[in-house]
């Protein structure tokens, strides 16, 4: 399987490379009858695009979507949804004196391996920035499941060891798009962004860790066994380029707990079955419980740094010393955070649709 497809009912593909002209993403299964604009996508990808604060990439690129079909008066008409975005501000100079060169941390190597050939222009189809075709799908997603009152947000809780303070959902709703790190604990803000330039002056880079909330989320959405709908999340933020881990609810610090700490125990709250606890992290057996899906990304530092690192030559097998030029994020998080978001809503979009074929809900 070419791998450029996910999902089972709403299924999302995307197409194109950092530097080629352009980017783009088709969805199909999106129920017809869904009021839908550019605008509702514009929205997120202009959370996602870089060049938007002295922290991100200075790559100064628009992102402007175009729909190309799926929508008729405004509205969903029930086929494919096809979406393009030009790639405008492009500069591959910087790639063409490494292009032989496998970059610690990136795919060049195994994309070398697998195919005989790749495009070393910005990472071509390794990039991040393939993910805004993810975004633009999300967006879709986030629509439909929002007229059913579900909310899907997102946040940054650590970097480089700044953690932040727990904050209740409406704190987050409120500070994590009023700075640059999309924390909502704005003193920890202040610290991670004063790491994070300190970093970029030296020539480095520093990840973390970015959490997502889903609420509203109803009872009884997965399936059993392989494709528990905790599996799936898990696929897909594992499939965003720079996260190494994953984890639902109390996620590993479960290994440390006893039964009677991780167990959450039931009651009943007006004739509706209820958690006093969410360490299960909305999701019980594969199967959503009705409380808040919670899960966490471990993201790694971005692998382009200027520091000289130590690589190898692919072509003429010789070892070679190189430092990466060109635009890039000193931190991941910040810009992961509507990413993460968009790949949540389309798993749980999915899985209701999955759900109404069962008549379940």
């Amino acid at each position: 399987m070419p791998g450029n497809t996910f999902g089972h009912l709403f299924r999302v593909t995307t197409w194109g490379e950092s530097h080629g002209r352009a980017l783009g993403v088709v969805v199909d299964g999106c129920p017809a009858g869904i009021s839908l604009s550019a605008a509702d996508i514009q929205r997120e990808l202009d959370r996602r695009k870089p060049g938007r604060s002295d922290i991100a990439s200075e790559r100064k690129e628009p992102d402007e979507v175009q729909i190309l079909s799926g929508i008729f008066d405004g509205k969903t008409t029930g086929t494919p949804i096809s979406m393009l975005v030009w790639n405008r501000d492009v500069d591959s100079t910087p790639y063409e004196a490494i292009k032989r060169i496998a970059r610690p941390g990136q795919a060049d190597y195994t994309y070398h391996m697998k195919y005989g050939l790749r495009d070393y222009r910005g990472g071509g189809r390794a990039s991040g920035r393939e993910t805004l075709a993810r975004v633009a799908a999300g967006a879709i997603a986030r629509k439909v499941l929002a007229s059913r009152g579900i909310d899907i947000v997102g946040h940054v809780v650590e970097i480089g060891g700044i953690i932040a303070k727990p904050v209740g959902l409406n704190e987050i709703r409120k500070n994590v798009d009023t700075n640059d790190v999309r924390c909502a604990d704005t003193g920890a803000a202040i610290q991670m962004q004063e790491l994070i330039k300190a970093l970029r002056r030296a020539g480095d880079s520093i990840g973390g860790v970015v959490e997502v909330i889903a609420t509203g989320v109803p009872p009884g959405l997965g399936e059993p066994v392989f494709d528990k709908l905790d599996a799936e999340l898990a696929k897909a933020l594992m499939s965003i380029g720079a996260v190494k881990g994953v984890e639902i609810g109390r996620g590993f610090e479960a290994a440390r707990l006893r039964g009677s700490e991780m167990n959450d125990e039931f009651y009943i709250e007006d004739g509706r079955i209820r958690a006093r606890t969410n360490n299960a992290g909305g999701i019980l057996g594969g199967i959503s419980t009705g409380e808040p899906i919670v899960c966490r990304l471990a993201v790694k530092p971005t692998p382009s740094i200027s520091k000289p690192q130590r690589s190898v030559d692919m072509e003429r097998m010789e070892e070679v010393e190189l430092a990466i030029r060109g635009r890039h994020d000193p931190c991941i998080c910040p810009r992961i955070v509507p990413v993460a978001e968009a790949m949540v809503a389309i798993v749980i979009l999915d899985y209701m649709l999955i759900a109404m074929s069962y008549k379940v809900i």
